[in-house]
Parts: C-alpha cells; sequence; structure tokens
C-alpha cells in the first residue's frame, strides 16, 4: 500500500515539473501573440562593462520621469505607464506607485535614484539572452551600434500584455542583433 502512496506522489511530482515550465513557455507565447509591442531606444553601456554569463546588458534612453511626488525612494516598485512617440519608440506618460485604473500598457519597475523632481527607473528586461558563440559578438556590435551617432538604429523590441513582459529581440539598423552578428 505504501509503494502505491509512492508512486501515485511521484506521478504528482513528475506532472507538476513539467506544467510548471509549459505554463511559462505559454504565458509568454500569449504575450508575443496578443500583446502590444514596444520599442525602447537604448543606451550606449560602459565598454569595460565586463560581459556577464551568456547575456548583452542593456540600458534604455527612457529611464527618469519628472514628477512634483517627493515619496518616492530607491528600491521602491513604481509603476511606469507607456505610450509611443511619434517615431514609434516607448515612453513613459505617468509613473505611480499604485496601480492606476486606465487602459495603457504598463511595467514595473524598480526607483534607482531620486533627485529634484526626477525619479530614474531600472526597467526589468535589462538582458538579453544569446548562444553562447555569440554572445560576445554580439555585445561588441552592441557597443559599436551605440556609438554611431543614429540615435534610432539600436532598440529592444519588447511585448507587453496587462502585467507580463517579454523582451523579444534587440535590433540594430532594423536587423535582429543575432543576424547583425552573422553579416
Amino acid at each position: 500500500m505504501k509503494i502505491i502512496y509512492l508512486f501515485i506522489l511521484f506521478v504528482v511530482v513528475a506532472l507538476a515539473q513539467i506544467f510548471v515550465p509549459i505554463h511559462m513557455i505559454v504565458d509568454n507565447e500569449d504575450v508575443l501573440i496578443s500583446g502590444t509591442e514596444y520599442k525602447f531606444k537604448t543606451r550606449p553601456i560602459d565598454p569595460t562593462d565586463p560581459f556577464r554569463g551568456k547575456y548583452i546588458t542593456l540600458q534604455y534612453e527612457m529611464n527618469h520621469f519628472d514628477t512634483n511626488d517627493t515619496t518616492y525612494v530607491v528600491g521602491e516598485e513604481i509603476y511606469v505607464y507607456l505610450n509611443n512617440d511619434n517615431e514609434g519608440f516607448a515612453e513613459a506618460s505617468e509613473i505611480s506607485k499604485v496601480p492606476v485604473e486606465t487602459e495603457k500598457d504598463y511595467v514595473t519597475a524598480r526607483v534607482t535614484y531620486y533627485y529634484n523632481g526626477q525619479v530614474n527607473f531600472q526597467l526589468p528586461f535589462n538582458t538579453y539572452y544569446m548562444e553562447e558563440t555569440k554572445a560576445y559578438d554580439a555585445e561588441m556590435a552592441y557597443v559599436e551600434a551605440n556609438r554611431d551617432s543614429l540615435s534610432n538604429n539600436i532598440y529592444a523590441l519588447v511585448y507587453i500584455k496587462d502585467d507580463h513582459v517579454v523582451l523579444k529581440d534587440v535590433l540594430i539598423d532594423d536587423m535582429p542583433i543575432k543576424e547583425y552578428v552573422e553579416k
């Protein structure tokens, strides 16, 4: 009888281990299919910043918001509400400490700095994972492209649906970085 209970427990644990990753994949695919697409302009990273693992560290131009509220605290989670500017890039239209009733898409971010009416924040999608053999070349291409004088030549393509965010790709001159590295 004890063996039957152990077998049932084993089956339940095995099913849970299968269900959790599948659920995560389905959620991300749903965001990519039915979420709203935003392009986030990136900024150059410090060329001496070490390449950590198999990903590229991204920094975004949209990392601050001017406000009269002086109660923001470093490390605090905030809601950044988005819209697209006239060039099709994401911009912060509003920030809040609590969710606001609105139809606008939002991302949760962390306050990194507050000074003189400006709240600086870090977006949650600041790493882009790549195949190990292409990661170093991609980082070098990213750094080089950010040195270019064209401000719109490199950006992250992000999909947002409800409170779920998926970083789909990083593009250089409107070409996915994986393809850019191969050329």
